[in-house]
Order: C-alpha cells, then sequence, then structure tokens
C-alpha cells in the first residue's frame, strides 16, 4: 500500500461505537493508516419489558407502517418470539410479493427506514423497505411520510431514550402512533478509566474522536464528568467528529465544536469527512 493510499497515517482516532458495532468503522480506518483506539460509550441493553414490543408485534397487522430507526431496533425486533411466532410463523420470509400473498405480511404495512444500514438489515431478513429518506434524520423521515400517514397507523421501534421528532409531527399529520422500546443505551462504566487514562496519556491521546449519535456524545460527556458548556482542558487540540447535524448539535450543546461533520450521515461519510480533513503531508506527532 502506498502512502497516498494511508492518508491518515500517524493520526490516532478514537472510536466509540458500541463494542459489537465499532468493526466496521475500526478497520476502514486502519486500512487508511489510522491508529485506532476503541474505548465503547455507548452499550446496547435490553429493556426493563419487552411486553409493549411483544403486544406490538402480535398486532403487528393492525398497523399502516412500520417505521425502524436503528440496526439495533431491527435486531431486538426480529429476535422476539412474539416476531417469530404470529404472523411470521410460516418460515423464512421470501420476496415481499410472495410473503404479501401468503399471507404472512398484512397487506396494508409498509417498511420506512432512517439510514442504509438499517435498511440492508431489514432487506437481509427477506422484508423490502417502501421508504428510506435521502437524509438519514428523523426530519427527513417526517418529509418522507407526512402526506402518507393521515389516518392511518403507524409503530415506531426504537431506543428507550431518544428524540420525539418523527411520533409529535406524525401525529400532526394526523397518524396514530405507537411508540415501543426495543433497547436502551448505557455508558459503559468499565469506559470511564480507559477513556480518562488515554486523554492523559501523550501516546494514546487522540487526534480525533468519532461520534456516530447524540447518545455518543452524552455518554462521553457523562463518563468524563463533564456538563454542558465545560469542557476540559485535556481536550484541548482533539478534534470532534460528527456523523449528522443532530450529532453536532449536540456536541454543540456541550460545549465542543464538531470540526468535522460528514456530508453523508453514514459511517463511508464519516470516514471521507476525516480524510478529508486531515489528510496533508504533515501529519501530527
Amino acid at each position: 500500500m502506498t502512502l497516498s493510499s494511508r492518508p491518515l497515517k500517524g493520526i490516532r482516532v478514537l472510536v466509540g461505537r458500541a463494542r459489537h458495532q465499532a468493526g466496521a468503522l475500526s478497520t476502514e480506518l486502519r486500512k487508511l493508516g489510522a491508529q485506532v483506539l476503541e474505548i465503547p460509550f455507548i452499550e446496547i441493553r435490553k429493556p426493563r419489558s419487552f411486553h409493549p414490543l411483544d403486544a406490538a408485534l402480535k398486532n403487528l397487522a393492525t398497523y399502516d407502517w412500520l417505521i425502524l430507526t436503528s440496526v439495533n431496533g431491527v435486531e431486538a425486533m426480529f429476535a422476539r418470539p412474539a416476531w417469530k411466532n404470529s404472523m411470521w410463523k410460516s418460515g423464512p420470509l421470501g420476496p415481499r410479493k410472495a410473503t404479501r400473498n401468503s399471507g404472512a405480511l398484512a397487506p396494508a404495512i409498509r417498511i420506512a427506514a432512517i439510514g442504509p444500514a438499517t435498511k440492508k438489515a431489514i432487506e437481509q431478513r427477506g422484508l423490502r423497505v417502501d421508504v428510506m429518506p435521502k437524509e438519514y434524520v428523523a426530519e427527513s423521515v417526517v418529509r418522507s411520510l407526512r402526506k402518507k400517514v393521515k389516518g392511518k397507523r403507524v409503530l415506531l421501534v426504537r431506543a428507550k431514550v431518544a428524540r420525539d421528532v418523527i411520533p409529535r409531527e406524525l401525529r400532526k399529520a394526523g397518524a396514530k402512533v405507537d411508540v415501543v422500546e426495543a433497547y436502551e443505551t448505557v455508558a459503559p462504566k468499565s469506559s470511564r478509566g480507559r477513556l480518562r487514562a488515554a486523554l492523559k496519556d501523550p501516546n494514546k491521546r487522540p487526534h480525533v474522536v468519532t461520534f456516530t449519535s447524540s447518545s455518543t456524545v452524552k455518554n462521553f460527556a457523562a463518563l468524563l464528568g463533564l456538563s454542558p458548556k465545560h469542557k476540559p482542558a485535556q481536550l484541548d487540540g482533539v478534534r470532534m467528529a460528527s456523523i449528522g447535524p443532530v450529532t453536532s448539535q449536540t456536541l454543540r450543546e456541550y460545549g465542543f465544536r464538531p470540526d468535522i461533520a460528514a456530508r453523508k450521515f453514514t459511517i463511508p461519510g464519516l470516514i471521507d469527512a476525516i480524510v478529508r480533513k486531515l489528510s496533508s503531508p504533515k501529519q501530527p506527532q
């Protein structure tokens, strides 16, 4: 591999994605020459109760739209016995048309997904996604569905704590929206010491910290014991890389400047933004 194909050589990047999801981002950064340190700012946990989700899945035939906002939500939903044992019990899901004709899928139900990763996770399980907005944020989902949901029943499967843009705006558009929790995100306590130690060690201190959601920003602050608008000295000179506008806004709320912002709100888009910003003949020491 030539030097020009390793534009991030000598740059240390801290990846804070959940442990089981960090691989894709870390692998690509390493291919580009970056030194990657993985310290998860986020941990995916089961909700306190699956009852609301299971109840909704058992009655999925009564909904017109199903909205999924993350791969985590897709994985949690498809793992539920209520999904496997109700209308989906006919076996592996085939093409959408065949599934509908077989009666395994409610004829009217349509699926919306935020982002290509969520769309791919759904399609890998045999279902077709009807709507994926051009921009992978809640506001874009609302714009895509606003004129389609009047008088319709909508099921939104998401994390325990999430922005209320989708249910609020779709209800204004005349939809009846049920929101169910499929998982929750927490800050891993085991990351606190590792994160603080990395920021103090000149051989590990990152040049860039990546943020892939508002939750990663909030948990990063919590792990460091920060309050909004209070930026510690050990973060001076560390660049913050954001996957999208919502994450960037959360960074600003905590007193951080989003030095690097993805143009396309995906992991490849975030990597491209880091390369555009930092690749140069003179690398950080």
